[in-house]
This record gives C-alpha cells, sequence and structure tokens, in this order.
C-alpha cells in the first residue's frame, strides 16, 4: 500500500467524503484521497486527514462483484478476524449502505516475486496463513469446484460461449473431488486470492490485504494457490508445508494434497476469466487470461506429481 496515483477529485472524491463523515475518527477533518494502484475488480484510494498522521485506506467495490461470489459483508468479518490474528489492516469502519471498507493505512514493504521464493519469506507467508486458519470462523462459504461451475452457468447466461478447456478440466475436478471425498478436513477461515500483490511486509510479519474472496474452506486451497501462483517448486513446496505445519518434514498425504489444490486454483481462476468476459468493462484480455490457466491447469495434472497425489492424499 505504498504506490500512489493521482489525487482524486470530482463528484467520486465529494461523494467519499461525505460518507467519511460517518467515521467518527476522520469525520470533520479536511481530506485528501490519492488512487492507490493494483487491484482489477475494486478501487483503493488513501486517506490523509488534516490534523492527524494516521492515515486510512478506503476500498470501492467494482460493478457486478456479487457476481463472482464476493460479499462485502463477508469480506467485512473476515477483514476483521485477520486483523484480530495479527495479519489483516485494522478495520475502522464499513460503511452501510454503500459497503464501503475503510481500514487503517499499513505501513510496509511489497512483497516481490523473487522474494516469495526466499526461504525466510516463504516460512513467514506460512505463518500469517497458519494464523489464519486458526482464527474464528467467518461468514460464507469458499468451495472452489462449485464456484468454477457457478461461473460456467453465470457465464452462458451472459452469452459467453463453453470455453474450450471447461470440459477437460471439469474432468480433472471430479477426480480431485472423489480424492478428497477419502480425507476430508474441518474447514477454516481462508483468503483464497494469496498474490503477493496482497502483500506487506511491515518488519515484523507479512500482512495481508484484500478479503474479498474469504471463506470457510479447505486451508489447503490458501497454500496451493499460493503456491501455483508464485510457481513454487516440489522442494519450495515441502519447505511451504513443513514452516505452515511447524514440522521437520510434512507428511506425503499433505503434501499430495497441497499438490491437488495447485491445480483446484488455477480451475477456479480460469474460469473467474470466463465470467469476466461477460461482466468486466476493463480493457483486458479475459479470454486469454482464462486460456493460460486452462492451460497451466492442464499441464500441472499431466506430471506424475498429480496422478500420486490422487493416491496418497488418502494416505496410501
Amino acid at each position: 500500500m505504498t504506490d500512489t496515483a493521482e489525487v482524486l477529485h470530482g463528484e467520486l472524491r465529494d461523494e467519499l467524503v461525505a460518507a467519511l463523515q460517518r467515521v467518527p475518527e476522520i469525520a470533520g477533518r479536511e481530506l485528501t484521497l490519492t488512487a492507490l494502484s493494483g487491484g482489477i475488480t475494486n478501487r483503493n484510494f488513501l486517506i490523509e486527514a488534516a490534523g492527524t498522521t494516521d492515515r486510512w485506506v478506503i476500498r470501492l467495490a467494482g460493478n457486478d462483484t456479487h457476481l463472482l461470489g464476493i460479499s462485502r459483508e463477508v469480506e467485512h468479518a473476515a477483514t476483521v478476524a485477520a486483523a484480530g490474528a495479527g495479519v489483516g489492516p485494522e478495520v475502522a469502519a464499513f460503511i452501510r449502505p454503500e459497503g464501503y471498507l475503510v481500514t487503517r493505512f499499513i505501513v510496509g514493504s511489497p512483497v516481490s516475486d523473487e522474494a516469495v521464493h526466499q526461504s525466510r519469506t516463504i516460512e513467514r507467508v506460512a505463518d500469517s496463513i497458519r494464523r489464519v486458519h486458526g482464527g474464528p470462523a467467518i461468514p460464507g462459504l469458499f468451495i472452489p469446484l462449485r464456484i468454477a461451475e457457478a461461473y460456467l452457468a453465470l457465464a452462458a447466461a451472459r452469452g459467453v460461449p463453453e470455453p474450450t478447456g471447461w470440459s477437460h478440466a471439469a474432468a480433472i475436478g471430479r477426480q480431485v473431488e472423489r480424492a478428497l471425498l477419502d480425507a476430508p478436513l474441518p474447514l477454516a477461515p481462508c483468503h483464497n486470492d494469496l498474490l503477493n500483490a496482497n502483500f506487506i511486509d511491515d518488519g515484523e510479519r507479512i500482512r495481508i490485504v484484500d478479503w474479498e474472496y474469504a471463506g470457510m474452506g479447505d486451508p489447503f486451497f490458501d497454500l496451493g494457490n499460493f503456491s501455483v501462483n508464485h510457481g513454487l517448486t516440489a522442494d519450495e513446496d515441502a519447505h511451504l508445508l513443513a514452516a505452515y505445519d511447524q514440522s521437520d518434514a510434512p507428511a506425503a498425504s499433505r503434501l499430495a494434497r497441497l499438490a491437488l489444490m495447485r491445480v483446484v486454483s488455477d480451475f477456479r481462476e480460469a474460469m473467474w476469466g470466463v465470467l469476466q468476459q461477460g461482466i468486466s468493462t476493463l480493457d483486458v484480455d479475459f479470454v486469454d487470461y482464462a486460456d493460460e490457466h486452462f492451460a497451466r491447469m492442464a499441464a500441472h495434472a499431466a506430471e506424475p506429481r498429480f496422478a500420486a497425489a490422487l493416491t496418497d492424499v488418502a494416505g496410501g
């Protein structure tokens, strides 16, 4: 949360300033709002107020984000829970009915693509994820294979043709689902969008922002999502899971579950790109985005590691 763009002016600024008058610690102050970079479906603005060194961030939802399975009430609850775990930003206010989330600005540094492959960073990320998973339950469910099916139906209703990768991806998804039915785990509060763009290193801990996809789900989706999003190697996956489990070496069944969730993560991400083709007004090639994730999913599912994981996830 350190890169800024232009200062906000005009009608939107007036609307946000008016809404912020309902936040006691901000109300009545002269405000400067500056656009923060990053994000595809939302806009974020840094809030600076006269008479205080405190800073906040206000988050505005994009159009039709509810179709992506996003609930701003759940996002609010998840952010509060993550803050309680010492991982998420502190929530200053949730402004209804607009659904604006106001959090305290986190002073820190971004986590680079190179840094996520460093052993110490992997350990710190694992620590933050474990803290979140050990926190209180949050409202909402995140079941990625059902989400992929819902995205397909919503996209079709908006005239998006069935993607060429769907049939193969759905067959792989059924294989994973059958394997996981033999190895159930309790649901845990999960972030479900673990990109390093959502990480801030405050010098003490890797803090995580952007909780809009949060929900109760399989904790290994978070681990697999982080792994595949950053191209972790098998050895790095083992290091991640050992740090998460606080063990010397992770069990084969747990490594197998992580491997399966890497594939499931790409399935859900590909279908996110498919639905965006029917709802987004952004100048983004979501067809190419979806195709890239379908291709990566298929490539990982063709590896011997995936075939072995289907058996190993149940312990043998």
